[in-house]
């Protein structure tokens, strides 16, 4: 397994058979979480936490590796109620 991080679980789960994988730089010893491939932070806006920038006023997330990174699924999970409260208002 890439990076030997941890056993695919609820929490983890790398697909190194993917086309794009790795579509962020990270080093092998890091683990590369694949659970979250598609950041759902983005909506969050400025407020997501990742490093990001804007470009053309679009939100441009390349240079953010927080959704692929094992020890952010917490951070993750628990800024998703966050996100919830958002679109309720």
């Amino acid at each position: 397994m890439w990076g030997n991080w941890m056993e695919n679980s609820y929490r983890y789960f790398c697909n190194e058979d993917c086309q794009y994988f790795p579509c962020h730089e990270m080093p092998r010893e890091a683990g590369f979480n694949c659970l979250f491939c598609y950041c759902p932070l983005y909506a969050l806006g400025r407020d997501c936490g990742g490093d990001f920038d804007y470009s053309a006023g679009i939100k441009d997330c390349s240079g953010c590796d927080l959704p692929h990174r094992p020890e952010k699924y917490d951070y993750i999970i628990g800024r998703l109620a966050d996100l919830i409260l958002e679109t309720r208002q």
